[in-house]
């Protein structure tokens, strides 16, 4: 007998860990090439309104959303950089030309720390769940990216949520991490362990609906442009579009919670670092209240074309990469595999 036989993959041809490497280049692919737009639009909402001490903001690096509270006493914040921009292309030229390339990327790697372990999270699970609840649910088997979607993002949510508040208290208020560790005992013991998932629902209001519309969406229109050009598995390009419209349909009918969510973190982020205490409601359909009452309607569907043109590259970008480094493992598997079996044919 020769040596020890290569481990079969696991479901899907790749084991599980394959998945977390191809998801992991995927989510720092997308953020170092959606980063740099958000870097732009920050910029010049700062030259239109300047932030104040205190003031929040969202920064998103085209994996998660993410609050930051402008530091007190820091005119120097690379988000309060001076200059004058006449536009986007305007503004990409400048920053480069003054402040360097590097300044595109800007407040990116403290994000990357909770943002690629939480999409490492979210797809290794969901392609584990999907493969499962497909040969569980038989005939309805077409709905298995449905359920799978929305349980994988409640799962790496759930998991991300107190490292997210944790990330916002150390920005907001400069404590230690001992005194950030005194904080956080504090307020399990007087609010109990939930209050580490303060803000959890809003973001599974928003985030649950789009994964499992972006996932079903997703299958649904790959499986129908395979067919369309004829191919067994998927291009670049049939997963490409496929994620882009995807991900554009799902971003446009969660767009109302999107609103609501960035909204109330806000407020929530300002008044934490104030150190006050909210003393309106803030759950997520007092916060829809509000915005009708002010806006209108129409003040749910506030940044529908800046939401579009945010996600839907994001989405593409990173299913296209992911679904490559699939194959790509999938294909070194199978030369493995079939490797030792005919080297002892040809004996």
């Amino acid at each position: 007998m020769s040596g020890q036989s290569p481990a079969p993959p696991a479901l899907n041809g790749i084991t599980p860990l394959q998945q977390m490497v191809a998801s992991c280049s995927g989510a720092i692919l997308t953020s170092v090439l959606v980063t740099p737009l958000d870097v732009v639009k920050i910029r010049l909402q700062s030259q239109k309104n300047p932030f104040p001490k205190g003031k929040c903001f969202v920064y998103c690096n085209g994996l998660m959303d993410h609050i930051c509270v402008c530091e007190n006493g820091n005119s120097k914040a690379w988000y309060k950089a001076p200059s004058h921009f006449n536009g986007t292309l305007d503004a990409f030229v400048k920053i480069v030309r003054h402040d360097g390339i590097k300044a595109l990327w800007s407040g990116l790697p403290p994000t990357l720390v909770m943002a690629v372990p939480a999409t490492v999270i979210y797809f290794t699970c969901y392609d584990q769940l999907c493969a499962v609840l497909r040969v569980r649910m038989g005939d309805r088997a077409q709905e298995a990216p449905l359920l799978a979607g929305a349980i994988a993002r409640v799962g790496s949510a759930t998991v991300i949520s107190p490292l997210e508040l944790i990330r916002t208290k150390l920005q907001s208020q400069k404590q230690s991490y001992r005194e950030l560790t005194d904080c956080i005992r504090s307020a399990v013991r007087t609010e109990g362990w939930l209050s580490l998932w303060r803000g959890l629902g809003p973001t599974l209001y928003r985030d649950v609906p789009f994964s499992a519309m972006y996932w079903y969406n997703y299958e649904k229109g790959k499986s129908w442009l395979c067919e369309l050009y004829n191919t067994r598995e998927p291009t670049f390009t049939v997963t490409f579009l496929s994620g882009a419209v995807s991900g554009s349909i799902a971003s446009i009918v969660t767009l109302p919670f999107d609103v609501v969510k960035t909204r109330r973190q806000l407020e929530l982020g300002e008044l934490q670092a104030k150190n006050l205490s909210c003393r309106v409601s803030s759950s997520t359909f007092s916060v829809m209240n509000r915005i009708v009452a002010q806006d209108g309607f129409g003040g749910l569907f506030a940044g529908f074309l800046p939401r579009l043109i945010k996600v839907a590259p994001a989405c593409a970008i990173m299913i296209s990469t992911y679904e490559f480094g699939k194959a790509f493992f999938r294909k070194r598997n199978q030369e493995r595999t079939l490797g030792p079996l005919q080297t002892s044919n040809t004996r």
